[in-house]
């Protein structure tokens, strides 16, 4: 049985949603857990074949040694309680089972394009994410065996196509800084396209991907 953790499932299911597809051959069962009811609602009209929850990482309403793999993508910094969410992951998972971590690794891309409008917002994130020392070490303490990987790339990008981003703040640090620093990040983003529509800036992005396996 497969879980899939995320803070937003009704908002971006086709992650989950092609890898029923792609398995649906094989006799799997589909769990899903979200904190949001609202985007279970939304969810459960996306996808079929799938048994939501709602619920918490921290206390999964989960038997324990349920589930041989659950997959976490772009919600592990949302956690308040990371250490209490591991310990209900290794919990829920049967011996062999595996835990599979994606994330951004804030702390290899200080030149990110959202910290060079929106410096604030780095220092806001080192608040939410474990670097990958931390992560290591932590999955290592519980009976893990641990592979992590660091993915980066430096380019250079447009920022007009960019201005979308902060407009609707889809990046979730936009809605943790300050009123003051997202109206100055903003003017700034706009500043330099109205200047230069085309103008470029270097732009660094790196990935983390952890697999552990319960021993």
């Amino acid at each position: 049985m497969q879980l899939r953790l995320s803070p937003r499932l009704g908002d971006k299911p086709s992650f989950l949603k092609k890898q029923i597809d792609y398995f649906k051959r094989d006799n799997i069962k589909w769990y899903g857990l979200d904190a949001s009811k609202e985007m279970l609602e939304i969810a459960k009209k996306r996808l079929e074949k799938v048994a939501l929850t709602y619920g918490y990482a921290e206390e999964m309403p989960y038997q324990s040694g349920m589930f041989d793999f659950i997959s976490n993508n772009y919600a592990f910094h949302h956690y308040k309680n990371k250490s209490q969410a591991l310990d209900e992951i290794y919990r829920v998972l049967i011996e062999g089972g595996i835990f599979k971590l994606h994330n951004i690794a804030i702390h290899e891309m200080q030149k990110w394009w959202l910290y060079h409008y929106f410096p604030t917002a780095y220092y806001e994130d080192l608040k939410r994410f474990w670097n990958i020392e931390v992560i290591f070490n932590e999955l290592t303490s519980r009976d893990f065996e641990v592979d992590v990987q660091i993915e980066y790339q430096m380019t250079n990008i447009k920022v007009a196509d960019y201005l979308h981003y902060v407009l609707n703040k889809d990046i979730s640090v936009l809605n943790l800084i300050n009123d003051k620093d997202y109206e100055e990040g903003l003017e700034r983003i706009q500043f330099d396209i109205k200047k230069n529509p085309e103008k470029t800036i270097v732009n660094d992005f790196a990935e983390l991907f952890c697999i552990a396996k319960k021993l």
